[in-house]
């Protein structure tokens, strides 16, 4: 078992040893982390990479007073997968079986619509938001998708998606009250 602590503070006097313990117990399942948010494995691993050099060259802001040195690798390799989600500069390409995936993605979140009655509160209330907001709010519904996820699926910035969210539920709850 690794004190994760103590290893950060090695980096931080600059022993690569350190650096090598944080790699090697917690590496693949940083890798698992961004791949959860970016959706591709070679960008999860850029994203460990950038964390770990983060890491390396930051080591010394760490305060074990302010969390543990495992959170603290794990909040470092989520904001960098979540920054290069939502960096406009960077392409994120789909590969062909992902565009497949996101047609039957919208194929099945229409089909659910379509399968609320027609006289349905809901259905009501769901057809009064644009289709974007409504995909949206029927993805993290339907398919449990995370903010995150949803930005990521619908390629565009995660604010912006928790934004319409957060709208199009309030007037949701509006609408069926």
């Amino acid at each position: 078992m690794i004190d994760h602590a103590q290893a950060i503070q090695d980096c931080a006097r600059g022993e690569r040893a350190g650096l090598k313990a944080l790699f090697d117990a917690e590496a693949p399942q940083m890798i698992g982390v961004a791949m959860r948010i970016l959706r591709r494995r070679d960008l999860a691993e850029e994203a460990v990479q950038e964390a770990f050099l983060q890491v390396w060259t930051k080591a010394s802001q760490f305060d074990p007073d302010h969390g543990s040195g495992r959170g603290w690798l794990y909040t470092i390799v989520r904001h960098r997968a979540l920054n290069m989600l939502r960096d406009h500069s960077r392409e994120i390409l789909s590969e062909p079986a992902d565009l497949d995936a996101h047609a039957e993605r919208t194929k099945l979140l229409d089909q659910s619509y379509n399968r609320l009655e027609e006289t349905s509160a809901l259905r009501t209330c769901l057809g009064q938001l644009n289709a974007v907001t409504r995909n949206c709010i029927l993805m993290a519904y339907i398919f449990g998708y995370t903010h995150g996820e949803i930005a990521g699926k619908i390629d565009a910035p995660l604010g912006t998606t928790k934004s319409w969210i957060t709208r199009g539920l309030r007037k949701l709850r509006e609408c069926l009250s």
